[in-house]
């Protein structure tokens, strides 16, 4: 690996660095995309048991905002409901609102980046390919005469930057491909979350609001 690097030359460091970022964004957000840390299947229901006969107390608000996205957006509509008790259905829904639109801000965090180097590591190999291309040439006319240029070049410098061009482009690709991938992945999971949260939130907000109808 360290021979292929050598042999690819500087334009190779900038694809290394890309690769070592993806790899790092990949494995947080398959850590923070998590369904335990974002919306576990039965926390709905536990949430809707536990505000079925009266508000929860403010330690229990906390503790459900602390164990999950989906804990934190319906934690926001009891805190609304604890500092004020008489809001109305659309103070409710704006205070769920504004903490779903946080929320969904985190889910998608790094994934902008991981697109970019999706799309920039091509753009990188290519640029390699065409310093590599470059040097070929160069050797290839270093004689400045018709004929050495035509033939007569250092074959050694010939092979050298055929190995830039061919060892970026391949590397790029390299990069980018499980990039893209990966981010589609992220995408295609962060909006099923978000589905999920926007479908539980407007159940709570339902029950809380036939509860209130109840006393």
């Amino acid at each position: 690996m360290l021979s292929i690097i050598q042999a690819a030359g500087w334009p190779i460091w900038p694809l290394i660095a890309c690769s070592v970022l993806g790899m790092a964004l990949i494995f947080e957000r398959f850590l923070a995309l998590k369904t335990a840390r974002v919306a576990p299947p039965k926390l709905l229901d536990e949430a809707i048991t536990v505000s079925s006969k009266a508000l929860p107390t403010p330690d229990v608000v906390n503790q459900l905002a602390q164990n999950s996205a989906l804990g934190e957006v319906l934690a926001s509509g009891l805190r609304a409901l604890n500092s004020n008790p008489q809001c109305s259905e659309t103070d409710l829904r704006a205070a769920m609102e504004g903490t779903g639109r946080a929320v969904a801000h985190r889910l998608e965090k790094y994934l902008s980046a991981l697109a970019t180097i999706a799309s920039a590591a091509p753009l990188l190999g290519l640029l390699g390919t065409v310093i590599g291309m470059i040097e070929i040439f160069g050797s290839q006319a270093g004689g400045g005469g018709v004929g050495q240029a035509m033939g007569g070049g250092n074959p050694a410098q010939l092979a050298h930057g055929i190995s830039i061009a061919l060892y970026n482009t391949a590397f790029g690709l390299i990069v980018a491909i499980p990039s893209l991938i990966f981010w589609r992945y992220f995408r295609a999971r962060v909006d099923a979350y978000l589905l999920t949260l926007e479908l539980a939130s407007e159940q709570f907000v339902r029950h809380i609001l036939r509860l209130r109808k109840a006393k």
